[in-house]
């Protein structure tokens, strides 16, 4: 009966959620999703864009998903403090052109894209490839973006947006990044 129902569910139309904001918990919530997606024994992927490591806690927390969940870091680190502009945007490419496949392929009943907006606001990826990829998309494929600065073009083709809110947050007193909280 599962196994019926994940079938029937394939035959909907997949979303797009879109979380974005200056506020903390976008890529927490896209998580959530997927971690719920799996709960119903959906396929996830995940690829975020700008972290560089495997070592927090979100890619420990999937990997013992490894059947159900793949988690790629494809990112150089933070863009806003790189020195060698070209190869950010570089990198930046090659991890669209890596995720592009992952959401090309039909492999999954959904796929995250996390900080994927940062490459249209920095100019590293024109807002018309994304837009692209999101048409061309599998019908039945869920994808999730999460980042801050929205473009226009990334709202209007989201199917649900939740926007963040920054009202109160420790590093506005010196707060440090928390492992457990930040990563």
């Amino acid at each position: 009966m599962e196994e019926k129902s994940r079938h029937a569910e394939k035959k909907e139309q997949g979303l797009v959620l879109l979380h974005t904001g200056d506020g903390k918990g976008k890529s927490t919530a896209a998580f959530g999703q997927a971690l719920r997606a799996l709960g119903h024994g959906l396929r996830v992927c995940i690829v975020q864009f700008i972290k560089s490591s495997q070592n927090t806690g979100e890619a420990k927390a999937f990997a013992s998903f490894k059947d159900t969940v793949e988690f790629h870091v494809r990112g150089s680190g933070f863009t806003w403090k790189t020195k060698d502009k070209e190869e950010a945007v570089k990198a930046a490419r090659d991890a669209f052109a890596f995720a592009r496949d992952k959401v090309l392929s039909d492999k999954y009943d959904m796929v995250v894209l996390d900080e994927l907006t940062y490459l249209i606001t920095y100019g590293m990826v024109p807002e018309n490839d994304v837009l692209d990829l999101i048409q061309k998309r599998p019908p039945r494929l869920h994808l999730v973006i999460t980042g801050r600065n929205a473009s226009e073009g990334l709202v209007a083709a989201a199917d649900l947006v939740s926007e963040v809110r920054l009202v109160k947050h420790p590093f506005e007193k010196g707060g440090k990044a928390r492992m457990g909280i930040e990563f």
